[in-house]
């Protein structure tokens, strides 16, 4: 069952070949037994997820199922879960237990999904690594000297190694594709907009959006059918008719038109990552696509940008976290501006300082129109860039990182360069673009290789086809560390 697809997985409940309450036994045996070595959860409360599968028996006994019913996931610890503590990897909200339900689990509950647990992510989704959570760092289960990725490290550490059916994430700079890419498992960020960011705490309100990690396409489809929806609670919410991101996975590639920038295979890239993404494209042209030649020119002005605009939305967002209304206070203070002062001193770790600092710097008076203003308008010009490639292509592949997964320390010196492990995938929200990632190898240290797929705005289920077709004529997706 452990290794089944969620399709399987929901057809054994139905035919009542196995409980959901025995199903999500399984999976909590499983993570006692390797999390404390992988650290993938912060947060497990199997008195809570009993209660759901129960609750998802009933459902199922009386026909009522629905495609997720009583499939136990993983739940990013960023998204507020009723009774459940909700961290976002912080000692800031160390004890914060939510009082109401994210629209995303809201929606997963009326699927009568079950939360196994909340999952351990860098802190307020600030890393590439895993690295700066409070909670201490999560392990790559190909391999535990190397990290998962980040900030979604826990959840693509818990899917691979089997210790959830599938997990949600957030990508605010390639925070799903690129911790999937490093973990060897699917992960889809959808188009901004489509998944509600209601109840989901913000790191950078303008590039954050929820999305599905899994082991394949096919679950990730029928994950995005339960979360996508319009919310009125979110402003960036997008109104549009519901529809199933399944419909075209069986469909063939002939004539598929896959952009190739050259820009993502310039100097830089590794050279096993080069050659699995080759592999990957020679599979696809086996499989009727054909390799067209684009360029996306401001691509390499995207990780300077990204860390202007991200650091000032995250110095705006956490500003609430000030000791007053919930989260961590100092004990001891003279008066209210050192309480200010002392309570977000002990309650942040140096990286969300450190954008925190820069988010004020680049919004202050003197400094907004230099840095701001223009980030603002290159990250027009980015936009354009694929507006103008997607004339030319259907879809656009090229590797999720530069590199396999890197060891625990290696890159914690050097902030630009733990930066750069997101260069291929953050000029993709940006844009507001949907972008996925799929294993398609493994790299000289035997750890995964991610192939990133983007697609035009709202072309989820083409891009979902395009991944399904190649997970039907290779096995990377279904290989397991554990």
């Amino acid at each position: 069952m452990l290794n089944s697809n969620l399709q399987q997985i929901g057809s054994a409940l139905r035919k009542k070949n196995i409980s959901s309450v025995e199903l999500t036994q399984l999976y909590l045996e499983r993570i006692a037994t390797y999390n404390p070595q992988l650290n993938a959860y912060i947060t497990v409360n199997s008195e809570l997820s009993l209660a759901q599968a129960r609750a998802a028996d009933e459902m199922l006994a009386s026909g009522q199922a629905q495609p997720l019913t009583g499939i136990p996931i993983a739940q990013k610890d960023i998204f507020c879960a009723k009774g459940w503590r909700t961290t976002c990897g912080s000692k800031m909200l160390e004890n914060f237990i939510a009082p109401y339900d994210a629209y995303v689990i809201e929606l997963f509950n009326r699927a009568g999904a079950v939360s196994l647990g909340k999952t351990n992510m860098d802190e307020f989704a600030m890393g590439s690594s895993n690295e700066t959570s409070y909670f201490g760092p999560v392990k790559n289960p190909w391999n535990q000297e190397y990290v998962p990725g980040g900030s979604s490290g826990g959840a693509a550490s818990a899917v691979a190694a089997r210790l959830c059916a599938a997990a949600t994430g957030t990508d605010t700079g390639g925070s799903i594709r690129q911790p999937a890419g490093l973990c060897g498992i699917s992960g889809l960020k959808p188009t901004y907009g489509v998944c509600s960011r209601y109840g989901m705490i913000a790191f950078a309100s303008s590039l954050d959006q929820a999305g599905p990690m899994a082991r394949s396409a096919a679950d990730l489809a029928l994950l995005l059918n339960a979360m996508a929806g319009y919310d009125a609670r979110d402003s960036t919410s997008l109104q549009r008719d519901k529809e199933d991101y399944a419909r075209e996975l069986d469909k063939p590639l002939q004539g598929l038109r896959i952009g190739l920038p050259r820009e993502f295979f310039a100097a830089g890239l590794s050279e096993d990552v080069a050659q699995a993404v080759e592999a990957a494209l020679n599979e696809y042209r086996k499989l009727g696509a054909v390799i067209v030649d684009i360029s996306l020119p401001n691509s390499q002005l995207a990780v300077p940008v990204y860390y202007v605009l991200a650091p000032a939305e995250a110095s705006s967002n956490l500003s609430r976290f000030d000791g007053v209304r919930y989260g961590h206070r100092a004990a001891d203070y003279k008066d209210l501006a050192q309480m200010y002062e002392k309570s977000r001193a002990e309650g942040f770790g140096a990286e969300v300082k450190r954008r925190i600092m820069i988010g004020t710097y680049v919004l202050s008076h003197g400094y907004y129109d230099a840095y701001y203003l223009q980030a603002q308008k290159i990250r027009r010009l980015i936009a354009q860039d694929f507006t103008d490639a997607f004339k030319q292509c259907d879809v656009i592949m090229g590797p999720t990182s530069p590199s396999t997964a890197f060891k625990f320390g290696e890159k914690g010196d050097d902030p630009v360069q733990m930066y750069l492990s997101d260069i291929y995938t953050i000029a993709v929200n940006l844009a507001g673009l949907p972008g996925m990632s799929i294993p398609c190898g493994f790299g000289a240290n035997a750890m995964p290789v991610g192939l990133q797929i983007i697609g035009n705005y709202f072309e989820e289920a083409r891009m979902l086809k395009v991944a399904h077709q190649y997970q039907l004529a290779t096995d990377w997706h279904s290989r397991a560390p554990l």
